[in-house]
């Protein structure tokens, strides 16, 4: 079971596609050491709330960067599925999108549904690999991109952040 305060499983070699980059991408958690990443799955390809995820994070992906942070997104879609979606609606965004066909890494995150699709849940992994936060919610509420960048800020400050923290204000 992944917690908090812990490791989350590792993924090797995944297969991703990424605008600009060689296709398909591989993809393992490994390439992620020494910084932040976000890892957050969505449900699946040509939906109606995914692409408004999709796109916050693409639009903030500047702020998740002067972090010291990557973002990753993953669906039990495939490459030439995220492909084909990506490229017809999605081309602004510039970070990958891993493709869990086997639906292994969406079990060990423990967001696989019943129906064989992710559940919308967002990690925080720090640059040690350790997991630092994670949210889960139901598919058809959509997650707030900017709460996970509050955050990213909180935990990068090291100190307590009381309820609603933002960037500037007191610690306890």
């Amino acid at each position: 079971m992944i917690k908090v305060g812990e490791k989350p499983p590792e993924f090797f070699n995944a297969t991703a596609y990424q605008k600009g980059e060689d296709f398909p991408k591989k993809i393992s958690s490994s390439d992620y050491k020494g910084k932040w990443l976000v890892l957050f799955f969505y449900p699946r390809d040509f939906t109606f709330v995914c692409p408004t995820e999709i796109r916050e994070f693409n639009r903030l992906q500047k702020d998740f960067s002067a972090l010291n942070c990557e973002i990753l997104a993953c669906s039990t879609d495939s490459e030439w599925s995220h492909k084909n979606w990506f490229e017809r609606d999605l081309g602004e965004v510039q970070y990958p999108a891993l493709a869990d066909t086997t639906q292994e890494i969406s079990r060990s995150y423990n967001v696989l549904g019943q129906d064989g699709a992710a559940q919308r849940g967002t990690f925080i992994i720090d640059p040690e690999g350790v997991l630092r936060w994670m949210m889960v919610s139901d598919n058809s509420v959509g997650r707030s991109v900017k709460e996970t960048l509050r955050a990213l800020r909180a935990l990068q400050t090291g100190e307590l952040c009381p309820v609603e923290w933002e960037q500037g204000d007191k610690f306890l």
